[in-house]
């Protein structure tokens, strides 16, 4: 009898490594335990530092760019602005919304 519980034992351990296998393998990849590929993208750089081109409420045409259907401000990682120039679009969007000529929300 000392053998039949060794050999359970041992089986035991092996439907253990098994299942662990299993759940680490299974943890949100493709099948075959590999990992999805990333694509890379090209880097977006700032329009405003690049064109030399300056914030200005009074331009509301530009500033359409930076901004949804709906009114809302773009993020940088979507625009691509720099810090700097992100912190005068907000700015420049809202003193040009207080001057109407901007919409605050758009239908």
């Amino acid at each position: 009898m000392a053998e039949d519980t060794t050999d359970n034992s041992a089986g035991k351990e092996a439907v253990q490594n098994e299942e662990n296998e299993t759940r680490q393998s299974s943890g949100g990849y493709r099948s075959g335990g590999m990992r999805p590929r990333r694509t890379f993208y090209k880097k977006k750089v700032c329009k405003f530092c690049k064109n030399g081109l300056e914030v200005d409420y009074k331009k509301p045409d530009s500033l359409r760019r930076f901004i949804t259907e709906r009114g809302k401000l773009l993020p940088r990682r979507i625009t691509g602005t720099c810090a700097k120039h992100q912190r005068m679009l907000t700015t420049e969007v809202k003193r040009s919304r207080a001057l109407a000529l901007l919409p605050y929300v758009s239908k």
